[in-house]
């Protein structure tokens, strides 16, 4: 059983031999009295040998399995250590698996482990919920080689849609979410300056869009797709391994889609959401599964993602969780282009209802900190409305709908909401309700306190909750393929009402109550189209800004330094 590396052809006959042998003696082998011919058995690994010794040794362990339960765990653990190539060679198999034979390696691997997998169930029904623990409990953690974790949440997740699916299932997404969230943290913003206070919201997708047109100038229109790329993202391996897990996500979520099963899945990351995204603080990507499941099925899971986003905010018990609830709303409500309008009128006359109630509750005055969910909840009503005002009016009934509401009431409250959200979405919404005519907006905003006050700067507290907007723009390169079709960029938005400013007898954009064209015919500004051959157009850069002692807004000088920049990784791997 013990031998070299490389394997003359007598000596794998001899160790094909050996390995049947022992199979035929398992009854005889005792987890005690053999330890050393136990340690030589589990210490192999299946990617050392040829498909004539990986059968005999899947063979062994089935038979181990069945012979002892004392036997069945170290069996286990044995396979879900193939998830993997050994990591004595793991730059061999790295280069191995970017050639045709390497991925053929993988497959003989992977399929004879899981096939022993559901082998050794058959004969100890136990099996699956044994095999659950292990497999949590060995999974890689952050710092792994992107190929290796990509590879063994690529096992994972082939368990939860196998045969052992049912009892396995729910347990192997919660821990993928687990580690997308864990990789997500690791991920700084410290690219993002904000120098020029007179920025806003809204401007921050397009701010640097100049700067990056004088860029490819001087360098003699000289940048290549990947060149730009590499600017964003180079060197951040951390970035890179949570691109490509989230990648391995959306296609099982689109498998579970064809497989019918998407609903049953959701229901898993839907709380697993709320236990981990929800309450982590300003998460940046882990949120566009959740984003990306509720477009393969808005009528479902999106409505069940909304709904329960609406309940957290409106019944919760935590201030900071009912804040965070109702920014995951307004951004997913703004951001999702499968979102009908009406369901969004639906989900706004829900917070305007509830901050109506909370008005009629209270007498005192203006206070950032005492009613911050308060003030959560308005912020969130103008942010959806800046992005979805047209195409809720546009169809009468829902125009009809959104004046019935009592917004200029709840803005009108002594607790002066508009003198404590974010200055920049404060003036866009009312700027776009007096050219729409929804609600009476007086001639000048002064009356509305637009400077950022103390008061401002003091919402939300320490986490700073009025600035997270949770599904801003995704920067990440191979996910982006994914999220683009279903999202509203604010360049489209903005394109359209300015239009609409500018030319008055241009005609409305024919927007259906189905809301599922709502963006594809908004055009585009011609800067943007142009640039929009890039996989990463500069009208997605993040709109949420780091730091949280600095004023929002903050315009970024010069390409190095803008906000789509992620930095590179200080992780004990790249060092």
């Amino acid at each position: 059983m013990h031998h070299k590396d490389r394997l003359v052809p007598e000596e794998v006959a001899l160790l094909v031999t050996c390995l049947k042998a022992l199979t035929g003696a398992v009854s005889c082998i005792h987890i005690v009295h053999h330890r050393s011919l136990l340690a030589a058995i589990f210490g192999m690994s299946l990617w050392n040998y040829g498909t004539d010794v990986m059968d005999a040794m899947v063979e062994l362990l089935i038979s181990l399995a069945a012979s002892s339960g004392q036997l069945v765990d170290l069996c286990l653990e044995m396979l879900v250590t193939n998830f993997m190539p050994p990591s004595s060679s793991s730059t061999h198999f790295i280069e191995l698996l970017k050639q045709p034979r390497g991925v053929d390696k993988k497959h003989q691997v992977l399929d004879r482990v899981h096939s022993t997998f559901q082998d050794i169930a058959n004969l100890v029904p136990l099996t699956p919920l044994r095999l659950e623990k292990i497999v949590r409990e060995r999974m890689p953690n952050i710092y792994t080689k992107e190929p290796f974790i990509v590879m063994y949440v690529e096992n994972m997740l082939r368990l939860e849609s196998g045969a052992a699916g049912k009892l396995v299932g729910g347990s192997m997404i919660v821990a993928i979410m687990d580690r997308l969230i864990d990789l997500d943290v690791e991920i700084a913003w410290d690219d993002i300056l904000q120098d020029d206070f007179s920025k806003g919201i809204f401007d921050m997708e397009l701010e640097d869009l100049e700067g990056f047109s004088d860029h490819v100038q001087q360098d003699g229109n000289e940048l290549t797709r990947e060149s730009l790329i590499q600017r964003f993202f180079g060197g951040n391996l951390v970035a890179e391994k949570l691109d490509s897990l989230l990648v391995l996500t959306f296609e099982h979520l689109e498998s579970c889609t064809e497989s019918g099963r998407l609903i049953q899945v959701f229901e898993t990351l839907l709380q697993s959401f709320q236990k981990t995204v929800l309450t982590a603080y300003k998460s940046k990507f882990a949120q566009f599964v959740m984003f990306y499941a509720c477009s393969l099925d808005p009528e479902n899971c999106g409505k069940m993602f909304a709904s329960t986003l609406v309940d957290i905010f409106v019944s919760g018990v935590y201030p900071a969780w009912r804040m965070s609830a109702v920014a995951y709303l307004a951004s997913y409500l703004s951001r999702a282009k499968f979102v009908t309008p009406s369901f969004v009128a639906t989900t706004l006359e829900s917070l305007v209802k509830w901050c109506f109630e909370y008005c009629n509750n209270q007498d005192g005055d203006i206070n950032p900190k005492a009613h911050k969910v308060f003030y959560a909840g308005c912020q969130a009503i103008m942010y959806v409305l800046c992005f979805r005002m047209k195409s809720i009016i546009s169809v009468p009934r829902l125009r009809s709908q959104l004046r019935l509401l009592r917004i200029e009431d709840i803005l009108r409250h002594p607790l002066k909401p508009l003198q404590v959200c974010l200055p920049s979405i404060v003036e866009e919404f009312l700027r776009l309700a007096k050219t729409n005519g929804i609600f009476a907006v007086p001639d000048t905003f002064a009356d509305y306190g637009m400077l950022e006050s103390e008061l401002s700067r003091a919402f939300g507290g320490i986490e700073r909750l009025d600035m997270f907007f949770p599904f801003d723009p995704c920067l990440l390169r191979k996910s982006d393929r994914f999220i683009r079709p279903n999202f509203v960029y604010w360049s489209m938005v903005r394109s359209s009402y300015y239009e609409d400013e500018e030319d008055e007898s241009a005609s409305d954009e024919d927007i259906t109550e189905a809301g599922v064209d709502m963006a594809d015919d908004i055009s585009v500004d011609e800067d943007i189209a142009h640039f929009d051959e890039f996989d990463y157009s500069l009208d997605k850069m993040s709109i949420t800004p780091r730091d949280s002692s600095a004023k929002f807004g903050g315009r970024v000088h010069g390409f190095v330094q803008m906000p789509s920049k992620i930095r590179p990784s200080t992780s004990p791997e790249s060092l």
